[in-house]
Order: structure tokens, then sequence, then C-alpha cells
């Protein structure tokens, strides 16, 4: 298969592009290495990209129309994994144009550049975010998650809408997997594990939120990529025994599936905190703080349709996937033990 990947440079782009290279198929990737987070980081994971033959890549911007449409007319791609966007619940606080212009806008070049190229199927990251207010656990794709409790959030669940939209109008199979709280090495600098492991090795305190009392479904991001790469072979269908009297939102009479991608295995977060201290065989020093505007209590993700759509469920322990995100600290940062 030839597939583009929007967002290439990024964390779960970059390991994506490299499981897909490793198991043979053609990759294109396009990033518009933006200064949102050290831009070093996003060419040191291009750089483990290059030395594949079936690689290639293009510094471009989604939300440029007119180069995403130069782009999709000259690819000939059989699929596309559509990652890039603006990340972060509380930046879309600070600078909420960030994500309607990348989220929105840029989303809707993704899709019509599908739409006119015929492509055989568009998988987009959507997020746990979407759940927003709901308060029943785990979160199932079959819930409604009108919702959002954060822009970052709104916009996600708007990108599913979107593609049901293309899904039901012009027959593009659309799969939209919302991310639980990907973690790993290669992160993002702005993420909580890379934040704190920064932080105690340095000695300073480390930002705890609704002090101490919130529950994640942390997802190695390994897991991530196998569950796309799986996703990415089967196109979305119709389901058949689909009621409009009775509309499931994560499935459709069009070609269009959501599924959570989540570890199953809620982890609190001072028990995550505690894990990283043995890691890096240092205590942290705790700063506890109110819960933070956009934030939400708890996620945990029922991933039985993933499972029983493509045969896999994540399981990584945090204990072995913090324990390879450290070794990768240490390595890549030269870090010691403060």
């Amino acid at each position: 298969m030839k597939i583009l990947i929007t967002g290439a440079a990024g964390f779960i782009g970059s390991a994506l592009a490299l499981r897909l290279l490793e198991r043979g198929d053609a990759v294109v990737g396009i990033d518009n290495l933006n200064d949102y987070y050290d831009v070093r980081l996003k060419q040191a994971r291009l750089a483990r990209l290059e030395p594949h033959r079936g690689f290639s890549f293009t510094k471009l911007d989604i939300t440029d129309r007119q180069a995403m449409q130069s782009l999709f007319e000259g690819g000939g791609f059989d699929a596309v994994m559509h990652l890039a966007a603006q990340a972060g619940v509380r930046y879309s606080i600070e600078n909420p144009y960030a994500y309607v212009d990348s989220n929105l806008a840029g989303f809707a070049h993704v899709l019509e550049g599908c739409r006119h190229a015929r492509i055989g199927h568009l998988v987009f990251a959507s997020s746990s975010s979407v759940y927003g207010a709901n308060t029943r656990l785990p979160f199932t794709e079959h819930d409604n998650v009108d919702h959002p409790v954060s822009l970052y959030a709104a916009t996600k669940k708007a990108n599913e809408l979107m593609a049901h939209s293309y899904a039901h109008l012009y027959g593009l199979p659309c799969t939209g997997l919302r991310f639980f709280t990907v973690y790993g090495p290669w992160g993002r600098p702005d993420m909580a594990l890379f934040r704190f492991t920064e932080r105690i090795l340095a000695g300073r305190p480390i930002p705890v939120y609704n002090r101490g009392d919130m529950v994640r479904d942390f997802t190695y991001v390994d897991d991530i990529v196998e569950g796309v790469a799986r996703v990415l072979r089967q196109p979305a269908q119709p389901h058949a025994s689909w009621n409009g009297g009775a509309p499931d939102p994560a499935t459709s009479s069009r070609p269009y599936r959501v599924y959570n991608i989540g570890n199953n295995q809620p982890v609190k977060l001072l028990r995550y905190i505690e894990v990283l201290e043995e890691c890096l065989g240092k205590k942290a020093v705790l700063d506890l703080q109110p819960m933070q505007p956009g934030d939400v209590q708890a996620t945990y993700a029922d991933v039985s349709a993933l499972d029983a759509a493509v045969g896999f469920h994540p399981a990584t322990p945090v204990e072995t996937g913090i324990a390879r995100f450290v070794e990768w600290y240490r390595g890549y940062y030269g870090a010691g033990t403060g």
C-alpha cells in the first residue's frame, strides 16, 4: 500500500511511519514542522525514517488549501492516516484560533483531497477528550459525546461529524480512532510524562492537578501504532443493522466507524508518578494543584469494538512503558540521575 501520513514528524506519526515501512508499505509523510515544541526533536524523528527507500517527506501545512490539492492530485495514495493537528487541551484555551485553522480548516482540506482522489480509506485521529462531561465508565463509542469541555475536544468531535458527512455524501470510507493518553519514547515535550521526567531529574516540583485525584487510561505508543496499522487495512463498511430511529454514533449506514484505542487498564496518576520515580531512581516533589480548566477526572476505554474488528487489544503495562521511555530519554538527552 501507498499511505499518506499527515503529521509524520510527530510522536505517533513517526512511530507509525516506521512500523508501516518495516511491513513493506510505501509512506509519504507531510508535516509543517512548526515550533509548538522543539523542532529538533521532530527532525530527529524524521532522521529515523529517511534511510528507508519507501519513505518520502514534504514540508507542508495542511491549512494550505492549494498545496494540499496538489499533493492529492499527484499522490496516488491507497489510504490516508491523518494525524496532523494542533494538540493539547490547555493550549486550546490560550490559542483557540490555532485549533480552528489546523483541526477544522486543515481537516476539511484532507477530506476534500480524499474525496477527489477517491482514496480507499481515510483513518483519522480523534481523542478520548471527546467524552468530555461523560462520567459513565468505561467510555464506549456507542455513547453520545455532545458535551465537550475544551475547544480541542470540540474540534475532534467536529472531525468525526465532518468525516461522517463525507462518508454519507461521497461514499468515502472513514474510520476515526479515539486515542487515550498516549505515551512512550519520542513523545511530545508538552505531555505529562516528559515534563515530569525533566523536572524530577532537575529537582524541581512537578504540577499534579486535582491534587493527584486523577485516573488515566495510559496507552503505550507501540500499542497505538499496532492498532492503527491493522485498521488501515480494513476500510470502514456500512453497518447492516444501523437504525436511524436509534442511531449508534460509532457506526453508520454508510462506510464509517469510530473506535477507542486505549489500554483498558486505567491507572491512578499518583501510581503513574510512583512508577516513574522507581525508573528514575529519584523521588518527585509534588506541587498539588486544583483541577485545570478543560481537564476531566478519569478516562477509561472500552476497546471491545476494536478487538472484534481487528483482533487487537492494547495491553502494555505502565511499568514496562515508562521504563522504555526513561531509557530513551536518558539516551536522547544524555540525562543522568540528577
